[in-house]
């Protein structure tokens, strides 16, 4: 972008908040009440007004509708330019498609040079024989939740997998005359998505850099795709769906790892590409993974946004509803409010209940027993986190319930949420005035849940650390404890 273009985009921020601050006061709401009714933190909200960031795309048609403008926010951005192809319509958000993260920095290509934002010679191959290929192919998507970002969830067949090497070469490699990589569109979109399933498979075993750098990898393959499609005048929403699924997952992973700010990059390069292929169910998961991962850095208040904000995708999918509320359950705990907590514990219970065959086919890992191992999951960590605050024996004892409710319906392959449920279970333990029974439970997995190095286990892991020597700091269990910890962790 030049210097008199990115001024040019700067200005139209400006414009856009102040018409934004004019309207929404002009309709009586606060940035709260806006924020909630779009579906954002009120403090977005807030830096859109200052002309502080860019305006999601699909956002400004959102609050166009809500303030009823008559489209004037849409105009006050940078106009959109022609296609070099024809009228056909572009998606113009000034950062939909700007350099992510990992990416090699745009510029035009010399005479022998790579094509920005193409992999290096070799690397399909790399590909080729990444941790995917090691796990079973699905013959039809949907697969471990992904739905074809086309056709949704009608039971697309994917590709034989003898000719996933060759489409991937077509995304990573350098782009043909038509400026998109060659073959069928709906061919290479199947292959990817089945991709991404197989490499959520083989993280789910054992969560691996090796997984990570795939996925990025072809992330990056995904979003130059969607870039490419977007310059011929024709609208790029299924790569943009499938961009929004590979960006959650990047994030889930580099999460893991503690590696908050490009987990958070990844989340919000993704809710961009979900806003603007209009995905609620995307923007909803999306959401929830950010409202995680503010939680590992003891944000109540943004998490209580973000929980919120998921509750507003769509009211009227009950399974974003629950997601809502199991999230602001957990953020109420964090900020010491137990009544609001237990209330939204027992609504996501409630609600869950009553999901119907529309959510089961939209949220199929919350139905059925994976339904109620996150149910009960979530709100045992919502309990743990209230006893921890509060010191209430009582919510302590119902935590380990819940968590142990959730913990008998792990599937084996399962060991990084094994090893996450048994920790918060002797947590509770140790909150509920029993720091033996902590130990006892603790102990067979210490030195897994130490070398494991995931944010998720390493933040249970120190809690329990921060109850035992709280509760039962000179008993000879705990003080045996420590030193094992100490011993695992040299």
């Amino acid at each position: 972008m030049s210097v008199g273009t990115s001024q040019s985009v700067v200005r139209g921020w400006a414009e856009f908040g102040r018409r934004l601050r004019f309207h929404r006061r002009r309709a009586g709401l606060t940035q709260l009440q806006l924020g909630r009714r779009v579906g954002y933190h009120h403090s977005f909200i807030s830096r859109l007004e200052g002309g502080l960031r860019e305006p999601p795309f699909d956002l400004v048609d959102r609050l166009d509708a809500v303030l009823e403008t008559g489209g004037q926010l849409a105009a006050a951005l940078v106009a959109r330019p022609p296609s070099p192809s024809g009228p056909g319509p572009r998606l113009t958000a000034p950062t939909l498609f700007a350099p992510i993260p990992g990416a090699p920095v745009p510029g035009p290509p010399t005479a022998g040079a790579p094509v920005p934002g193409a992999d290096p010679p070799g690397e399909a191959a790399l590909l080729a024989a990444g941790p995917w290929s090691a796990q079973p192919w699905p013959a039809r998507l949907p697969a471990e939740g992904l739905a074809c970002p086309l056709h949704g969830r009608v039971g697309c067949a994917t590709p034989d997998r003898g000719a996933v090497p060759d489409l991937l070469n077509a995304l990573t490699g350098p782009f043909g005359r038509t400026g998109e990589p060659g073959g069928a569109e709906a061919e290479l979109l199947h292959a990817l998505t089945a991709v991404l399933a197989c490499l959520i498979r083989a993280a789910f075993v054992r969560a691996t850099g090796a997984c990570a750098t795939t996925v990025e990898r072809l992330l990056r393959g995904v979003a130059r795709w969607a870039d490419a499609v977007n310059a011929t005048g024709r609208l790029p929403h299924g790569q943009l769906r499938l961009a929004a699924q590979y960006a959650q997952v990047a994030g889930r992973l580099r999460m893991e790892r503690g590696q908050s700010g490009v987990a958070m990059a990844w989340f919000g390069h993704g809710l961009r590409w979900a806003d603007a292929a209009r995905d609620a169910e995307a923007r909803a998961t999306l959401l929830s993974d950010m409202a995680t991962l503010v939680r590992l850095d003891g944000d109540a208040a943004s998490m209580l946004g973000y929980a919120q904000a998921i509750g507003a995708v769509d009211a009227r999918r009950r399974w974003m509803a629950t997601l809502a509320d199991l999230y602001q359950a957990r953020a109420h705990a964090l900020g010491h409010d137990a009544a609001a907590c237990r209330r939204h514990i027992s609504t996501a219970r409630r609600r869950f209940a009553r999901l119907d065959d529309r959510d089961r086919l939209e949220a199929p890992w919350l139905c059925g027993a994976e339904g109620v191992l996150r149910i009960e999951s979530a709100i045992g960590g919502a309990l743990r986190d209230l006893a921890v605050v509060t010191q209430d024996r009582a919510v302590a004892r119902r935590a380990i319930e819940a968590t142990a409710r959730s913990y008998v319906l792990l599937p084996p392959v399962m060991h990084s949420a094994r090893l996450l449920l048994t920790l918060r279970l002797a947590d509770s333990w140790a909150c509920a005035g029993d720091p033996v029974a902590a130990v006892t439970l603790a102990q067979p997995v210490l030195a897994e849940a130490v070398g494991a190095r995931e944010s998720l286990i390493t933040a249970e892991l120190r809690g329990l650390h921060e109850r035992l020597a709280r509760y039962g700091g000179e008993l000879p269990e705990v003080r045996e404890y420590r030193e094992r910890l100490r011993s695992v962790s040299e």
